[in-house]
């Protein structure tokens, strides 16, 4: 492949993998938060409990926008500040069963709309786009 056709290609999944994600987001239950959020809620999920600054690191953010999103998560009971047992300077941020449940909720949703979705392709079209998702999952992580 040429460079003008990979650039050609690139563009198109862009915009592909761009409307894809709207259709995503639209699917999100109503419960007011933000992106910011609910990948700061997804982070805590994954990762355990983080101290503020190394959470608004991993979202590439500052630690004061952290924190301002963890004072809304834990006005919503999604989050628990604690003390952190190897440093009693520092306070650890913990994803409570609230906020669990929260994006328990909004990943089942997104994933029925999808999996519908997926359902109505060709069984040779779901294979294709299985065999693509290790493809992008390496370039989202590049």
């Amino acid at each position: 492949m040429g460079a003008t056709a990979t650039r050609d290609l690139a563009s198109e999944l862009r915009v592909s993998l761009m409307r894809v994600v709207r259709r995503l987001r639209a699917q999100r239950p109503d419960h007011g938060l933000t992106l910011t959020q609910l990948a700061t809620l997804g982070t805590l999920e994954r990762c355990g409990p983080l101290r503020i600054g190394d959470l608004a690191a991993r979202e590439k953010v500052q630690p004061p926008s952290m924190t301002r999103t963890i004072d809304v998560l834990e006005d919503r009971g999604l989050v628990e500040r604690r003390g952190d047992p190897s440093d009693r300077r520092q306070v650890t941020v913990t994803i409570s069963p609230r906020g669990r449940e929260l994006l328990k909720e909004d990943r089942k949703r997104r994933e029925q709309w999808l999996a519908a979705r997926l359902a109505e392709l060709e069984p040779d079209e779901r294979a294709i786009l299985a065999a693509s998702v290790p493809i992008l999952d390496r370039i989202a992580r590049s």
